[in-house]
Parts: C-alpha cells; sequence; structure tokens
C-alpha cells in the first residue's frame, strides 16, 4: 500500500470557531491499543488474579477482536469518523522525541511540541521553563479564560505551570473551589473519602467528572485531560486492573465526545486528539510494568485524532513517522494560533 502522504485532511473551515480537548491515557501500551489483550500475560498469574473473568471479558480468536471487547468506542466508533496511528506491525509508527521515555519528559513533548532532555530530566515538582500550548492560547484575547487542564497526576500543576500560565489546573487530590454546582460538591466530597492507591495519582473518575462539570459550565474552546490510572496499574504488575482501566476509560472519552455532540457550543465544532506519555517494554516480558530509557520500545507510541473536518482514515497503515512533538503545533494551528520558532514538531499535514 502507498504510504499516505496527507496525514490529516482537514477541510475548510472557520478555524476561530475550532475548539480541541487533547486528552493522554498515561503510559498505555500501542500493543493493547492494536491488538487487544496480551496472550502472554491476560493468564498469567503473575499479573492477573483471575484469568477466567478477565478472559471472558477481553479474550477474543483475533486482534481485530481482543481491541474491539477492550476499546469498543475507539474501534466501533472512532475508527469509522477519525484516524488510529501507530500500529507497528501495519508500518505505522509514532515515537517520542525525548531521550527519557517518562512521563514529565513526555507531557512536556506534547504541550509544548519540543522536548527538553536538559531541563526536564525527572518527575520531580519543578514549574516547567517552557511554555505549554495552554498557557500560549490562555495569553491571547481570544483564548484568555477558555482554556482548563485535569489530570489524575499531582504534577499537572507544575508541567503546565499554573502560576506562571494562569491556566487553571485542577489535578492529583484537589478540589475544586469557586462557585460549584451540587454535582462538583458531591464529587468534592466523595474524592476524600475514597481512599486512591497511590500517593501522587487519584482514581480517574474523579479526574473526569471535574473536567466534564467544567465543560458544561465554562465552555473551554482548549481542555487538556489526562487519565493517570493505567500507567499506574502497570507499574503495580495489576494486567487485570490495566485492562479494566484502560476499558473504562475508553468509556469515559465516549461520554465526553458525546457531550460535545449535544452542546451546542461543541456540536460540530470539536476536535479530538489523544495520546500516551510514553510506551512500556514487552521483551522480557516483565517490563511491560516499566518504562524509561532502559527498556526497549518505551519510546513507541500512538495517536487518535477526530472530530471536526478531520478526514475518517481509520487505521492508517504504512504511513511517515509521526512524533508525539507534532500534536502541540497541530492544536495551535487548529486554533488559528501562530507556531512559535521554538516548537521543534511540525504539524500534521492539514
Amino acid at each position: 500500500m502507498a504510504a499516505f502522504v496527507a496525514i490529516l485532511n482537514i477541510h475548510a473551515q472557520n478555524e476561530t470557531d475550532t475548539k480541541v480537548v487533547l486528552i493522554t491515557l498515561d503510559g498505555f501500551r500501542w500493543q493493547e491499543l492494536f491488538l487487544g489483550a496480551d496472550s502472554l500475560l491476560i493468564g498469567n498469574k503473575d499479573y492477573v488474579h483471575d484469568a477466567e473473568m478477565l478472559k471472558e471479558a477481553f479474550w477474543r480468536e483475533t486482534a481485530e477482536e481482543r481491541r474491539e471487547a477492550l476499546l469498543p468506542f475507539f474501534w466501533r466508533q472512532v475508527e469509522k469518523m477519525g484516524q488510529i496511528h501507530g500500529n507497528r506491525n501495519k508500518g505505522s509508527k509514532v515515537d517520542l522525541t525525548n531521550s527519557m521515555w517518562f512521563s514529565y519528559p513526555g507531557y512536556n513533548e506534547i504541550l509544548t511540541g519540543t522536548a527538553d532532555d536538559k531541563n526536564i530530566r525527572s518527575n520531580d515538582k519543578i514549574p516547567n521553563p517552557n511554555t505549554t500550548i495552554l498557557e500560549r492560547y490562555n495569553n491571547t484575547p481570544e483564548g484568555k479564560g477558555k482554556v482548563a487542564a485535569f489530570g489524575s497526576w499531582d504534577v499537572f500543576p507544575y508541567i503546565i505551570n499554573e502560576e506562571r500560565s494562569g491556566v487553571p489546573v485542577n489535578a492529583g487530590f484537589e478540589s475544586v473551589r469557586g462557585k460549584l454546582n451540587e454535582r462538583e460538591k458531591f464529587l468534592n466530597q466523595l474524592q476524600r473519602q475514597i481512599p486512591s492507591p497511590w500517593s501522587s495519582v487519584r482514581l480517574d473518575a474523579f479526574t473526569h467528572h471535574y473536567a466534564l462539570e467544567y465543560m458544561k459550565k465554562e465552555h473551554p474552546k482548549l481542555v487538556y485531560i489526562s487519565y493517570g490510572e493505567t500507567d499506574d496499574f502497570a507499574h503495580d504488575g495489576d494486567y487485570q486492573a490495566y485492562l479494566k482501566s484502560a476499558h473504562n476509560t475508553d468509556a469515559l472519552i465516549k461520554e465526553i465526545w458525546e457531550f460535545t455532540q449535544q452542546d451546542t457550543f461543541y456540536k460540530d465544532q470539536t476536535v479530538f486528539l489523544i495520546t500516551t506519555d510514553h510506551g512500556r517494554g514487552t521483551e522480557p516480558l516483565d517490563t511491560w510494568k516499566s518504562h524509561g530509557s532502559q527498556i526497549k520500545g518505551a519510546d513507541a507510541v500512538w495517536m487518535i485524532v477526530f472530530g471536526k473536518g478531520i478526514k475518517a482514515l481509520g487505521e492508517v497503515e504504512q504511513e511517515k513517522q509521526l512524533y508525539t512533538n507534532q500534536l502541540a503545533p497541530t492544536v495551535l494551528q487548529l486554533l488559528g494560533m501562530p507556531i512559535a520558532k521554538e516548537i521543534k514538531g511540525e504539524p500534521l499535514k492539514l
């Protein structure tokens, strides 16, 4: 098959009306996205406590059936209306450009369009010296007050540099503040009462519903949502929870999409871009729990694009090499923003 020359084909549109939802699934492997449940892990007692139940839910004979069972929204709906990139078995490659292959460097690259191996070398809570696209858009008259970010990991206020950027960030175990509706009050109460398995990452349901309520009330034109459970369940070596979390996140993203198609502000005006901050290992098998520059394959990622004006290419095969640093300039282009010279990534071809 000939290589795709145009990665994105965005039809003529009024760019100033375009809204963007950028979503990340922390550390979710391309292998599960495209192949579904891993045959070497789903029945492995080291990583699964109820293999029979897990196989009933997610094991099927073919990769196409397995991935649809795991991620029904992506493979029953998104594939028909958008583009899914990164199936390396079919010649589609998406990679990181940073050399760290873990979270803060990955998120910096996604959100700024430029890897920074000099300054971003750990997951420490250090204010990002680089400017994210959220900050760039928030610093414009049309974007001021129309940007928001929600993350399960408590480092996001630093990655986005909330204090300098002025971008509202709700992350970690933060409650929402201000004039709250009844649902937000209840979410604040639940978050205090339901313990997370981890000290720095809350359960994704809170991140999701805080984001959805904010979108209903404030209608940001650019919103970033980072789901975190997949990475932490993988680090725990809990493949059962990893798969169930991915399945649940697929449903959460579907809920966001369906909301945008019912809300007059977002309907037919919104582009979704979805990716991950890093990959994980495959060989030896135990490296599925890990990532970082010492883990072979942890730089291999994926991306999904659908919504306003995105040509339906489905699962893209044998295309040119893509990188996650291309997402930031693409978002700026969709929003009608100039692309600063310090941004190294090139926009996905429109």
